[in-house]
């Protein structure tokens, strides 16, 4: 007995089920398999600070698309799970939890009770992420989850750090760097973000010595000038000539200044005269070391001042600049102040405004392992898409700077670095060494610092195959095939990985790498906690399902573009699953237990070489492989949107639409049994390879109804089924022109009933013709099409006829086509509805050309509510324009 179907599709009761499913039956799991070829995606790992959101949902939904095309391609896909530590993100959520719920500080909880505290926190909240990637039916292969900390990871980390120093490429420097005074830590220049201030610019005179002359300097930081050890100009600038070599005198601090000339000094900002701040400015920083200039830092850690700062030490610094400026204009010393729009930058993590501090750090040399992932990018070897962001990429990387890799931070790798206790022996090991080389003494000291959470990261293609050791798995996976990211990490990663691949693996990491889009609320703001604009992706699946979440996602995206979503875009997703469902089950309250067995393409060639395939059979399977061809060719070129189109177009428009429509009278009405068993065969074929391409769009309810459809001979899951190929054998273009014209004809036929309010359950007569007679024996001879999709009783085809009195027309190509209205319509109310409409268009027409020829509108009114106003004006011009003619045809 067949099994009942329900009505209407319950995701609830499927998808967990499903999941579970596939996950038991290690359809998620790769392996060593030389028989098959490998294709590799590596997530970019979740941080484990909180619960994901809907950028995690849109992003791996990409990867989810890709590794299930690839799986069903006959590749031996894996896609590697795993989440990252997140350093100063997660250390900064869990001091905020821990100040909120225990009412302690890190410093009160001590550094080793603190990071067993953020390891429970990371338990807690990796166990959440994992699950609710799961729940989004992500196929990543479970057996192989990584985390950034983990052993594995932790020791090809030390391993990398050792080697680089080893090379000469890792070295310990004072340099002026970003730090954070919130996070008390240094940032790598991609960790600042920079956001436009409305400042000051204060104009200051420095008196100069011996003299009643002052040099005036400006500046947007008032209260660094308490580091300022020399005053300096361009050696061009005239009007500083003569006061190059003396000496100015350093406002409130009393400190002698020397007056020099350097050419990298701006000569039209501000005076033409600069303050040098070698401790706080990256620019006077460099000056600094030209001119032997000794840096003096007048800040603490927390950005308070320090005791170089005189009077103003322990305040914070911009309660400083507030009574060093009022002490400056006590003084005479402040000439003026003016108004001054500059970029600041940012802690990416806190917000906190970032100090440009003289501080002792760890840095990479990175121009050596730059140069050969420039050379990567440029001969092609990886391609990004959109394009554009090819020129972004090799932009930063020719422009980069050493990487500043140390973090004074408590939870992340510790930097293994490590001081004798009796010697100044510096030793990078991977294990903690045991006794001095140079002394022979036992203790040692490791580096405080940890490094920056992108080192880890960098490793993540091929770290988590196994390198440093050799494995079967490193060398049959890697490289990957695709890394699908947001371009807000381009730097951060993308580049990084690919120079790690290089310098470690002697290969690209990957091979492409597509950039989706930001995900932003209705309105296009960005999607954040702190503005409350944030939706659930569980929420949402909770609401719609996995299935509609993800294929909504889909019909939103274009490529690499942001998209606005609002909660109820979701509904779009639910809806096409609702219409594959009822598809799916018209066909199976049709079906009998032993078509399912004849519902494949094998049945499918023999009916077409036995001359048995329908006009619409012949047009279905045209249009279905052409839909192959656009979808594999759409998600090969990362054009997800095309594919989603494609698929979507072909499905509803065309499949449903029209197709089932067009076999009805076959299964309905007085077909003989083996004309119903083609339509079916036909019908059953195409939606199984339907389903196999919507598989990885939508993988819940395609697996559903395959369970439920599939023959003996099909993969006992569409998730391992063979991708649908183009065969060119079904195409046909002859039958693709003629269903063409045939659905031309029924839709003019639909729109005169429409247009003139002809009631769905009257039958028409309608006559076609056309002077040289072409496609009336095509329409002719599939008269039940129009019998069954337009309601027409009476189809005449004639050549050369008469238009009848009181008779609808249309044209379409060379066919006109009549529909005698008499017995279909009441003229009387019919006329005065038409011409009641005509008024009220005639009336809002009036109203708009008045609007449209008013200069004070035309010239107050945005360009985009003229040109709406203009459209709108000539949709109403359209629509008059037929009005009229429907009332002419059943006019006396």
């Amino acid at each position: 007995m067949r099994q009942e179907i329900p009505k209407v599709y319950d995701p609830k009761n499927v998808e967990d089920r499903l999941y579970e499913f596939w996950v038991q039956n290690n359809y998620f799991h790769a392996e060593v398999n030389p028989e098959r070829q490998p294709y590799t995606i590596v997530i970019p790992p979740p941080n484990v600070t909180d619960v994901l959101h809907m950028g995690h949902a849109y992003n791996n939904t990409f990867q989810d698309i890709i590794i299930r095309f690839q799986r069903m391609q006959d590749k031996e896909a894996l896609w590697f799970p795993g989440t990252d530590h997140a350093g100063i993100a997660t250390q900064n959520v869990v001091e905020r939890f821990l100040k909120k719920e225990k009412n302690q500080t890190r410093h009160q909880v001590g550094r080793e009770k603190f990071v067993e505290f953020v390891w429970q926190w990371r338990e807690e909240r990796g166990r959440t992420i994992i699950e609710q990637l799961k729940k989004m039916g992500f196929s990543c292969d479970w057996q192989r989850e990584r985390f950034t900390m983990d052993e594995g990871m932790s020791r090809a980390v030390l391993e990398v750090f050792v080697r680089l120093y080893n090379k000469g490429l890792i070295h310990r420097n004072k340099y002026i760097i970003n730090w954070c005074p919130r996070c008390q830590t240094a940032l790598s220049d991609e960790e600042v973000e920079h956001q436009n201030h409305d400042g000051n610019l204060w104009y200051i005179n420095y008196p100069i010595s011996g003299t009643t002359q002052t040099i005036t300097v400006a500046t947007t930081r008032p209260e660094t000038m308490l580091g300022d050890v020399a005053v300096a100009v361009h050696p061009q600038d005239d009007r500083f000539k003569d006061l190059v070599g003396r000496i100015a005198t350093l406002p409130i601090l009393g400190r002698d200044l020397q007056i020099i000339a350097d050419d990298t000094v701006d000569m039209e900002f501000g005076t033409g005269a600069v303050k040098v701040t070698p401790a706080h400015d990256p620019n006077d920083f460099v000056i600094g070391q030209r001119h032997n200039l000794e840096p003096i830092n007048v800040l603490n850690e927390d950005a308070s001042l320090n005791e170089n700062a005189g009077k103003y030490a322990g305040m914070d610094r911009l309660q400083t600049r507030k009574r060093l400026v009022q002490d400056l204009k006590k003084g005479g010393f402040l000439e003026r102040i003016e108004d001054h729009r500059h970029s600041i930058g940012h802690c990416y993590r806190c917000n906190t405004i970032v100090e440009p501090y003289l501080s002792e750090q760890w840095f990479v040399k990175i121009k050596p392992l730059a140069e050969p992932a420039l050379e990567a990018v440029r001969e092609g070897k990886i391609k990004f898409h959109p394009a554009r962001w090819t020129k972004v990429f090799i932009n930063w990387l020719e422009n980069i700077h050493d990487w500043c890799i140390s973090r004074q931070l408590w939870w992340g790798h510790r930097i293994p670095i490590y001081y004798c206790q009796n010697c100044d022996a510096v030793v990078a090991s991977i294990d903690p060494p045991t006794t001095c080389e140079k002394c022979n003494h036992p203790e040692f000291k490791q580096d405080p610092d940890v490094l920056d959470t992108w080192f880890s990261s960098q490793l993540w293609p091929f770290a988590t195959l196994g390198w440093p050791e050799e494995t079967k798995e490193l060398k049959y996976f890697y490289p990957t095939d695709t890394l699908v990211t947001g371009p807000d990490i381009i730097f951060f990663w993308v580049a990084r990985m690919v120079m790690a691949g290089l310098e470690f693996m002697g290969e690209i990491p990957f091979h492409d790498v597509y950039f989706n889009g930001i995900v932003r609320d209705a309105q296009g703001i960005k999607m954040s906690k702190s503005r409350g604009n944030g939706i659930d992706p569980l929420e949402l699946i909770e609401d719609y399902s996995a299935d509609a979440v993800r294929f909504s996602l889909l019909m939103l995206s274009s490529e690499g573009q942001d998209i606005n979503l609002a909660k109820s875009d979701i509904e779009m997703g639910r809806n096409f699953s609702n219409k594959l469902w009822n598809g799916f089950r018209f066909l199976w309250m049709n079906m009998e237990e032993s078509d399912l067995e004849k519902g494949n393409f094998d049945f499918v060639q023999s009916a077409l070489k036995s001359d048995q395939l329908d006009l619409a059979d012949l047009w279905i399977l045209s249009r279905y492989q052409k839909t192959v061809r656009k979808v594999t060719r759409g998600l090969e070129r990362y054009k997800f949107h095309e594919a989603v189109d494609a698929i979507y177009s072909f499905f509803w428009r065309e499949y449903c639409d029209w197709y089932l429509e067009l076999i009805k009278p076959r299964l309905y009405g007085e077909a003989s049994p083996e004309d119903k068993r083609v339509a079916l065969d036909v019908a059953l074929a195409v939606l199984k390879g339907i389903l196999q391409m919507l598989h990885p769009i939508i993988p819940f309810i395609t697996e559903e109804i395959w369970l439920k459809i599939r023959s003996e001979s099909d993969s006992e899951s569409i998730m391992i089924s063979s991708w649908p190929t183009e065969s060119r054998t079904f195409i046909s273009e002859s039958a693709e022109k003629d269903m063409e014209a045939i659905q031309d004809v029924i839709g003019a036929i639909r729109n005169i009933r429409g247009e003139m309010n002809v009631p769905r359950n009257k039958s028409a007569r309608v006559i076609v013709t056309s002077m040289n007679g072409a496609n009336l024996d095509l329409i002719t001879g599939h008269k039940d099409y129009f019998q069954h999709l337009a309601n027409v009783e009476q189809l005449e085809c004639v050549r050369g006829a008469e238009k009848p009195r009181k008779a609808a027309s249309a044209v379409v190509s060379d066919l006109e086509i009549y529909m005698p209205l008499e017995g279909l319509i009441d003229f009387g109310v019919e006329k005065a509805r038409l011409e009641k409409e005509i008024a009220r268009l005639e009336k809002q027409l009036e109203n708009l050309n008045y609007k449209l020829q008013s200069s004070d509108f035309l010239n107050k009114a945005p360009e985009e509510i003229i040109s709406r106003e203009k459209k709108k004006k000539s949709d109403f011009e359209s629509n008059l324009d037929k009005l009229k003619l429907n009332l002419e045809s059943i006019a006396e």
